[in-house]
């Protein structure tokens, strides 16, 4: 396949992907909460997830590598569908422990091997390649689905309960969640079409092969953090940003609770909002990294994302409060696919999955030590001292993107060709 029709199905895979998260964003506190559970068993359930990814995002990342992507995105997409239909039914903790759990399995399957194929066939195709530009349209796609799903979604619940013959009647907030299961499938479906990948030796002595392959993968994954500089700086970058995230994840509606009381009404359409300026971010971010390069980029913007999120914290009124925070989305959108960039050209091939989910399996201790950090501030001295306390931390990570290294670091020249610099 040409570059171009790689990207085409990439593109394809990656927005089915997305479009199920966006319905269920809007309704996967509320779903348990009308079935009775309390916020307390809902979270604990959702920590489910976050644990089981934690523990399996290195040996499944290795997995992909030794065995191949499609088949790993197959079996997360046969777990995906089981942990939506128990989702669409769990009226118990116990339910929606398991539900969580399987999703935790699910998006620590899923969490690199899109990604990796495509850059992968690109770079197999085309060694020049600008896989950035891929990667930031990639971007675009993914927030465009999300914000038009989430958007999708409400209207869903607005038309209240429906008929669904066998079925019975189905309460509003569990129709976006069987809509999302029938997307899934397509999704799933898509895989087994679309992604297209040469592996000659299959059978059950492969696949024993394959798994006897994981160890390795991982130690190369690791071995290249040891002995790079860069990748372990990109890994710090990773582990501030996500600190830093629980700014706009978490305590956004809190903020805005407190500068209007129509926060409930108002999070929902500025969510959406939020996503649709991601992915003008992602589009707008060729043109900035061909001026800067790419690791100017990442350093620009981690500055500026740093200032819109003390926006977030210091503005006074709604409307500054949800113009930073739009903003604050808009860089993260183009700081995304700038990030990934860089991590993918410091990975071989064989490691490639298994690199970028040891930059994901960061993420989660610094999201959950922010989350723990960050909410003891706002106790002790308020949500805006909070969020600019995380503005300072995410901001921090810009000079990481900086950091030399006697290794090659590779990036694209702003003709969009790719060449070597030491750095």
């Amino acid at each position: 396949m040409s570059p171009a029709r790689i990207r085409s199905r990439y593109l394809i895979l990656l927005g089915l992907r997305w479009l199920p998260v966006g319905l269920l964003i809007p309704v996967l506190v509320l779903l348990p909460l009308e079935r009775g559970l309390t916020i307390v068993q809902v979270g604990s359930a959702v920590a489910m997830q976050g644990i089981v990814v934690l523990l399996l995002e290195l040996p499944t990342g290795g997995l992909a590598d030794a065995l191949g992507r499609r088949p790993v995105l197959l079996l997360a997409g046969v777990i995906n569908l089981a942990s939506l239909a128990l989702l669409a039914i769990a009226d118990s903790v116990l339910l929606l422990g398991a539900a969580y759990l399987l999703q935790g399995v699910y998006r620590a399957l899923d969490s690199g091997p899109l990604e990796s194929w495509f850059v992968d066939h690109t770079l197999a195709t085309d060694p020049g390649a600008d896989i950035e530009t891929g990667l930031s349209r990639g971007g675009v796609v993914a927030s465009l689905a999300i914000a038009g799903a989430a958007l999708a979604s409400g209207g869903l619940v607005w038309l209240g309960p429906v008929g669904l013959g066998p079925l019975g009647r189905v309460s509003a907030l569990t129709v976006p969640v069987l809509l999302a299961l029938a997307l899934s499938l397509l999704a799933t479906t898509a895989v087994a079409l679309l992604m297209a990948e040469d592996r000659p030796a299959r059978g059950k002595a492969a696949l024993a092969a394959s798994v006897r392959g994981v160890p390795a993968a991982i130690g190369g994954a690791l071995g290249l953090a040891r002995r790079s500089r860069v990748v372990l700086a990109l890994i710090g970058v990773e582990f501030l940003w996500s600190f830093g995230m629980v700014t706009f994840e978490q305590l956004m509606p809190v903020r805005l609770s407190e500068v209007t009381t129509a926060a409930g009404p108002l999070m929902g359409p500025v969510s959406s909002a939020a996503w649709g300026a991601s992915a003008a971010g992602a589009a707008l971010v060729p043109l900035l990294g061909r001026r800067l390069g790419a690791r100017w980029t990442g350093f620009t913007l981690r500055l500026v994302q740093g200032a819109t999120i003390a926006g977030m914290g210091l503005f006074a009124g709604p409307v500054g409060v949800i113009g930073a925070f739009l903003l604050c989305y808009a860089v993260h959108g183009a700081a995304n696919p700038v990030h990934a960039g860089l991590l993918h050209r410091q990975a071989e091939a064989e490691h490639r999955t298994s690199l970028l989910s040891l930059n994901s399996m960061i993420a989660a201790p610094g999201f959950a030590i922010g989350s723990i950090a960050l909410t003891a501030v706002v106790a002790a001295a308020g949500t805006p001292a909070a969020i600019v306390t995380g503005a300072v931390v995410l901001a921090a990570a810009a000079p990481l993107y900086l950091v030399k290294s006697a290794t090659v670091f590779r990036e694209p020249a702003p003709s969009g060709t790719s060449e070597s610099l030491a750095l």
